[in-house]
């Protein structure tokens, strides 16, 4: 097997992310930024129902909350109150939640009762069994922090992995993806290779290329939360601490 195990001609930045879209289109609706949107709330639910579980709510509740919110997130002018300065998706989220938890939520269950929202579509199942699999030691805050963090970090890999499977080579992922998250010196290069069938220095090669694709995958899903003027080593240094908390 050649040793070009991962092409590095993916894209490397994104001009607009999602969350400028969003931020730059608040005081205009767009299909765009409903688009954009959409793919926030799609790819950032979790760890804003895990904050909602670790708060004391439900399944059940927690599942009811965190749909109420989205649902009224799009249906809302609430990007009015986004501070284009203060930008991270991340905050954003997690304080307008705290608000909808103390402000909306009675209202929102009322009016439930008297004929309903429509709800967006959650996994719920997958949910619970995620926050059943998470630590119980940490903090609402904590723990919607680390959630964010992990989420980043899955989609990282499903787009790495769809950059293999675009090449044709969803084989040598499932190959090298057990070497993403392992220490140094652990990786048994001589096996990697055998299931790569290509000699060790190509397997070391793969490796490092894909190391090295994931970290820059995974700041562009960081960019994605920012704001362009916004730091990404900053917010890098703080999911990195929320990791290493348990």
């Amino acid at each position: 097997m050649s040793s070009q195990i991962l092409s590095s001609e993916a894209p490397r930045v994104f001009p607009n992310t999602r969350w400028s879209v969003v931020l730059a289109a608040k005081q205009r609706s767009t299909l765009e930024s409903a688009a954009a949107l959409e793919a926030i709330c799609h790819a950032y639910w979790y760890p804003l129902y895990a904050y909602v579980r670790r708060c004391g709510q439900s399944p059940h509740d927690a599942q009811d909350l965190t749909q109420g919110f989205f649902c009224l997130l799009l249906e809302k002018n609430w990007l009015d109150s986004a501070d284009r300065a203060k930008g991270k998706l991340r905050t954003f989220l997690i304080v307008a939640l705290k608000n909808f938890m103390s402000k909306e939520w009675r209202r929102m269950s009322a009016q439930r009762r008297g004929g309903g929202l429509a709800h967006t579509a959650f996994d719920t199942t997958f949910a619970e069994s995620r926050f059943a699999a998470d630590g119980q030691s940490l903090a609402p805050d904590e723990t919607f922090d680390r959630q964010w963090a992990l989420t980043l970090i899955d989609l990282t890999v499903s787009r790495l992995q769809a950059e293999f499977i675009n090449q044709g080579k969803p084989e040598a992922f499932e190959a090298l993806k057990g070497c993403l998250m392992a220490g140094r010196g652990t990786i048994d290069y001589a096996a990697v290779a055998k299931q790569l069938d290509a000699n060790e220095g190509a397997a070391r090669v793969a490796v490092h290329r894909l190391r090295k694709r994931f970290r820059e995958i995974y700041r562009e899903e960081i960019s994605q939360t920012l704001t362009r003027d916004e730091d990404v080593d900053t917010e890098l240094q703080h999911l990195a601490a929320a990791l290493a908390r348990s």
